[in-house]
Protein backbone atom coordinates (compact mmCIF):
# COMPACT_ATOMS: atom_id res chain seq x y z
CA UNK A 1 0.00 0.00 0.00
CA UNK A 2 1.38 3.37 -0.99
CA UNK A 3 0.49 6.73 0.46
CA UNK A 4 1.16 9.85 -1.59
CA UNK A 5 1.12 13.26 0.07
CA UNK A 6 0.37 16.23 -2.14
CA UNK A 7 1.38 19.77 -1.21
CA UNK A 8 -0.04 22.54 -3.35
CA UNK A 9 1.64 25.91 -3.02
CA UNK A 10 -1.40 27.73 -4.40
CA UNK A 11 -4.31 28.00 -1.98
CA UNK A 12 -6.96 28.82 -4.59
CA UNK A 13 -9.22 25.79 -5.07
CA UNK A 14 -9.16 25.99 -8.87
CA UNK A 15 -5.48 26.89 -9.25
CA UNK A 16 -3.55 25.33 -12.09
CA UNK A 17 -1.04 23.97 -9.57
CA UNK A 18 -3.84 22.13 -7.78
CA UNK A 19 -4.95 20.73 -11.14
CA UNK A 20 -1.37 19.69 -11.89
CA UNK A 21 -1.01 18.08 -8.47
CA UNK A 22 -4.21 16.10 -9.03
CA UNK A 23 -2.99 15.00 -12.45
CA UNK A 24 0.22 13.80 -10.75
CA UNK A 25 -1.91 11.82 -8.27
CA UNK A 26 -3.83 10.25 -11.16
CA UNK A 27 -0.58 9.11 -12.78
CA UNK A 28 0.92 7.87 -9.50
CA UNK A 29 -2.29 6.00 -8.60
CA UNK A 30 -1.60 5.62 -4.87
CA UNK A 31 -3.63 3.44 -2.55
CA UNK A 32 -4.09 6.55 -0.39
CA UNK A 33 -3.77 10.22 -1.29
CA UNK A 34 -3.44 12.87 1.41
CA UNK A 35 -3.91 16.53 0.44
CA UNK A 36 -1.67 18.43 2.86
CA UNK A 37 -3.08 21.64 4.32
CA UNK A 38 -0.67 24.56 3.92
CA UNK A 39 -3.00 27.07 5.61
CA UNK A 40 -0.59 27.42 8.51
CA UNK A 41 0.13 30.39 10.76
CA UNK A 42 3.09 32.47 9.62
CA UNK A 43 6.30 31.17 11.12
CA UNK A 44 7.07 33.13 14.27
CA UNK A 45 9.72 32.18 16.83
CA UNK A 46 7.53 33.53 19.64
CA UNK A 47 4.69 31.27 18.52
CA UNK A 48 7.10 28.35 18.26
CA UNK A 49 8.23 29.01 21.85
CA UNK A 50 4.64 28.27 22.91
CA UNK A 51 4.85 24.94 21.07
CA UNK A 52 4.54 23.70 17.51
CA UNK A 53 1.01 24.52 16.29
CA UNK A 54 -1.14 21.41 15.82
CA UNK A 55 -1.65 22.11 12.10
CA UNK A 56 2.13 22.19 11.61
CA UNK A 57 2.67 18.98 13.55
CA UNK A 58 -0.08 17.29 11.57
CA UNK A 59 1.60 18.30 8.30
CA UNK A 60 5.03 17.14 9.53
CA UNK A 61 3.49 13.82 10.60
CA UNK A 62 1.88 13.46 7.16
CA UNK A 63 5.26 14.05 5.49
CA UNK A 64 6.87 11.45 7.75
CA UNK A 65 4.11 8.87 7.15
CA UNK A 66 3.90 9.28 3.37
CA UNK A 67 5.73 6.93 1.05
CA UNK A 68 6.31 9.84 -1.34
CA UNK A 69 5.47 13.53 -1.72
CA UNK A 70 4.58 15.63 -4.74
CA UNK A 71 4.90 19.40 -4.39
CA UNK A 72 3.09 21.56 -6.93
CA UNK A 73 4.48 25.05 -6.55
CA UNK A 74 3.59 28.17 -8.49
CA UNK A 75 6.04 30.94 -9.22
CA UNK A 76 5.29 34.24 -7.52
CA UNK A 77 7.69 37.10 -8.20
CA UNK A 78 10.38 34.74 -9.51
CA UNK A 79 10.27 32.39 -6.52
CA UNK A 80 8.18 29.76 -4.73
CA UNK A 81 4.95 30.83 -3.10
CA UNK A 82 5.06 32.11 0.45
CA UNK A 83 2.83 29.28 1.69
CA UNK A 84 5.37 26.67 0.54
CA UNK A 85 8.28 28.54 2.10
CA UNK A 86 6.30 29.01 5.32
CA UNK A 87 5.41 25.30 5.45
CA UNK A 88 9.04 24.30 4.91
CA UNK A 89 10.18 26.71 7.62
CA UNK A 90 7.65 25.32 10.09
CA UNK A 91 8.35 21.67 9.27
CA UNK A 92 12.06 22.32 9.78
CA UNK A 93 11.25 23.18 13.40
CA UNK A 94 9.58 19.82 14.14
CA UNK A 95 11.36 16.78 15.56
CA UNK A 96 12.26 13.60 13.76
CA UNK A 97 13.43 14.90 10.36
CA UNK A 98 10.23 14.08 8.46
CA UNK A 99 11.77 14.85 5.05
CA UNK A 100 14.91 12.72 5.46
CA UNK A 101 15.23 10.18 2.61
CA UNK A 102 11.66 10.97 1.51
CA UNK A 103 11.11 10.61 -2.27
CA UNK A 104 9.87 13.99 -3.54
CA UNK A 105 8.72 15.11 -6.98
CA UNK A 106 8.45 18.79 -7.83
CA UNK A 107 6.06 20.13 -10.44
CA UNK A 108 5.07 23.66 -11.36
CA UNK A 109 2.46 25.48 -13.38
CA UNK A 110 2.61 29.19 -14.18
CA UNK A 111 1.11 31.50 -16.74
CA UNK A 112 4.55 32.68 -17.85
CA UNK A 113 6.60 31.06 -20.57
CA UNK A 114 8.97 29.40 -18.08
CA UNK A 115 6.21 27.43 -16.39
CA UNK A 116 7.62 28.07 -12.92
CA UNK A 117 11.24 27.17 -13.64
CA UNK A 118 12.64 29.76 -11.22
CA UNK A 119 10.42 28.64 -8.37
CA UNK A 120 11.31 25.02 -8.97
CA UNK A 121 15.04 25.85 -9.01
CA UNK A 122 14.70 27.75 -5.72
CA UNK A 123 12.56 25.01 -4.18
CA UNK A 124 15.22 22.42 -5.03
CA UNK A 125 17.74 24.52 -3.08
CA UNK A 126 15.32 24.85 -0.15
CA UNK A 127 14.94 21.08 0.04
CA UNK A 128 18.70 20.39 0.34
CA UNK A 129 18.96 20.81 4.14
CA UNK A 130 16.13 18.30 4.63
CA UNK A 131 18.07 15.55 2.85
CA UNK A 132 15.01 14.47 0.92
CA UNK A 133 15.46 12.46 -2.27
CA UNK A 134 14.23 15.06 -4.76
CA UNK A 135 13.89 13.59 -8.24
CA UNK A 136 16.09 15.42 -10.76
CA UNK A 137 13.60 15.07 -13.59
CA UNK A 138 12.02 15.08 -15.93
CA UNK A 139 11.14 18.62 -15.01
CA UNK A 140 7.43 19.26 -15.29
CA UNK A 141 7.04 23.00 -15.89
CA UNK A 142 3.64 23.81 -17.35
CA UNK A 143 3.79 27.17 -19.14
CA UNK A 144 0.72 29.25 -20.08
CA UNK A 145 -1.02 27.21 -17.40
CA UNK A 146 -4.39 28.95 -17.59
CA UNK A 147 -4.73 27.38 -21.06
CA UNK A 148 -3.06 24.03 -20.26
CA UNK A 149 -6.03 22.13 -18.78
CA UNK A 150 -9.36 21.07 -20.20
CA UNK A 151 -12.71 21.52 -18.44
CA UNK A 152 -12.13 18.34 -16.43
CA UNK A 153 -8.76 19.50 -15.12
CA UNK A 154 -6.78 17.22 -17.42
CA UNK A 155 -3.61 18.34 -19.15
CA UNK A 156 -4.21 19.17 -22.80
CA UNK A 157 -0.59 18.85 -23.93
CA UNK A 158 0.56 15.31 -24.59
CA UNK A 159 4.14 16.47 -23.98
CA UNK A 160 3.37 17.69 -20.44
CA UNK A 161 1.23 14.64 -19.69
CA UNK A 162 3.98 12.27 -20.86
CA UNK A 163 6.63 14.04 -18.76
CA UNK A 164 4.35 13.98 -15.71
CA UNK A 165 3.62 10.28 -16.20
CA UNK A 166 7.35 9.54 -16.39
CA UNK A 167 8.07 11.61 -13.27
CA UNK A 168 5.34 9.84 -11.30
CA UNK A 169 6.57 6.45 -12.52
CA UNK A 170 10.03 7.31 -11.19
CA UNK A 171 8.57 8.57 -7.90
CA UNK A 172 6.59 5.36 -7.47
CA UNK A 173 9.72 3.29 -8.17
CA UNK A 174 11.50 5.10 -5.32
CA UNK A 175 8.86 4.11 -2.75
Amino acid sequence: MTTLLGLCGALRAASTNRKLMLEAVRHFDPDTFVDGDLRLPLYDGDLEAEGIPQAVQTLADQVKAADAVVIACPEYNKGPSGVVKNALDWISRTKGGPWRDKPVALVAAADGRGGGDRSQFALRLMMVPFRARVLPGPEVLVADSSNAFDGNGRLISERYDKALAELMEQLKAMT
